[in-house]
């Protein structure tokens, strides 16, 4: 009986620990699975990991490309920079395509003599007025005379920076031929002239000026003109000067309504206004005269066949009826030039059509293909064979002066050049018809003689 009872508890014991081994060995198992089952669920979601970031970065290093090619380089950042602070520093550079307005950089400076008048203030205030850029056309008031109450009305404006104020230094007696006391006046324009056209070109280092006086008005295109006729004086060697004046410029003969673009070339220098470049006072600043200078510069041996452009309607007109030619020609003639009224935009017009090549067969051939009248006929505005412009032939000094003086023209010669004469050829404008006062076909040049 014990051993029976003995044999049943190690049987149980037997019996428990086989079930305790199989659950011990059970559980081990399914933790084994377990542990197994995360762990390649584990290296799954690595894997998946690793894909997503290099698609990750595959993306991203797409979009560092993008961004720099739409960021800009510093350089052009600095560029963009510059630009939007201070546009007027950089301004747009133009395409190739475009076309350079050659006249934008030059500096035209305009010259005004003074001496003893006071109401300078008249014409610089003209010249302020219609001025479109203070930098292209520099004002420059050189005086002589030391004259007191004038030197305070150009200060005035040389202490408002407008203009720029220079005096004559040379204040002595010029030497006077005998016989010329009379014309001492005429001997210190030409000192004068001299001074400060050399202050000009030599001091401020200018490659033209415009030279006016101290009693001229100007039209409201006066700068326009100038500034669009500079290259053209440049480049054609036949030319020596650009004039705003027109010396047959009365109302009664020009072209009042139609005439303000019209621009002649001329043998006649005719001064009150005009341009010049530094190249012709290299020429004539050696040999310039003592006195008298408007007269020498219209000699053959200064114009040496060299012309003049000058316009229809004058943008100059004279207020000086007092000084030191005492009104000469003022109350007969000057004093009824016209001063053009509408304005015109000269850079817009062409001006090939002036230089010599061009201008000259065409300008001749079409003045003696014009029929044939008489200056009294042409006065009266009577048996002309139709509207439109005709000739009137001349064939010496008289009869020239004989029509001139009939048809209201100013009749003297200088150097044998008629006032605004071109080969010989008047132009002026009289009843709504354009006439040509021209010589005699076989002319041959000007007579010397005719002066």
């Amino acid at each position: 009986m014990k051993y029976k009872r003995l044999g049943l508890i190690v049987a149980f014991c037997f019996a428990s620990w086989l079930v305790l081994a199989f659950v011990i060995f059970n559980e081990n198992a399914v933790k084994k699975i377990d542990v197994e089952t995360r762990k390649g669920s584990l290296l799954k979601y690595i894997q998946e990991l690793e894909v997503q970031i290099s698609q990750q970065e595959e993306t991203y290093k797409l979009l560092v490309d993008k961004l720099k090619k739409l960021t800009p380089r510093p350089e052009n950042v600095l560029q963009a920079l510059e630009i939007k602070e201070s546009p007027l520093e950089k301004p747009k550079v133009p395409s190739p395509a475009t076309k350079k307005d050659v006249t934008q950089d030059i500096i035209l400076p305009v010259l005004v003599f003074s001496c003893n008048r006071p109401d300078i203030r008249r014409s610089l205030d003209g010249l302020l007025k219609y001025r479109p850029d203070a930098k292209k056309f520099p004002i420059i008031v050189s005086q002589d005379c030391a004259h007191g109450a004038t030197a305070k009305v150009i200060r005035s404006y040389s202490d408002a920076l407008q203009v720029t104020y220079i005096q004559q230094p040379d204040q002595s007696e010029p030497i006077v031929p005998p016989g010329e006391a009379k014309f001492k006046g005429y001997f210190k324009i030409a000192r004068h002239y001299l001074f400060g056209l050399s202050q000009v070109f030599r001091t401020f280092n200018h490659t033209a000026v415009i030279i006016v006086e101290d009693d001229l008005d100007v039209a409201p295109d006066f700068f326009s003109y100038f500034a669009s006729t500079y290259q053209l004086l440049k480049n054609d060697p036949s030319l020596w000067c650009v004039s705003a004046w027109n010396d047959n410029g009365k109302a009664s003969l020009v072209d009042v309504d139609q005439g303000s673009k019209l621009l002649y070339r001329s043998d006649f220098f005719p001064g009150l206004g005009w341009m010049i470049t530094k190249e012709l006072w290299d020429e004539l600043e050696p040999k310039w005269p003592k006195s008298y200078w408007d007269d020498w510069m219209r000699r053959p041996e200064q114009r040496k066949d060299r012309a003049c452009i000058r316009p229809e309607v004058s943008r100059t007109r004279t207020f000086g009826k007092i000084g030191v030619s005492n009104g000469l020609f003022f109350d007969k003639h000057l004093k009824y030039i016209k001063l053009n009224e509408i304005p015109v935009d000269f850079s817009k017009e062409n001006m090939s059509r002036l230089t010599q090549s061009t201008y000259d067969a065409d300008y001749i051939r079409n003045v003696y293909s014009l029929p044939l009248v008489s200056a009294p006929d042409v006065r009266t505005n009577t048996n002309l064979p139709f509207d439109g412009p005709v000739r009137i032939t001349y064939h010496t000094k008289d009869t020239f002066k004989s029509a001139a003086k009939l048809l209201g023209l100013m009749d003297d010669f200088k150097s044998g050049v008629p006032r605004t004469g071109y080969h010989g050829i008047v132009s002026f404008f009289l009843n709504g018809r354009r006439i040509y006062l021209a010589p005699h076909s076989n002319w041959k040049g000007y007579d010397l003689t005719w002066s």
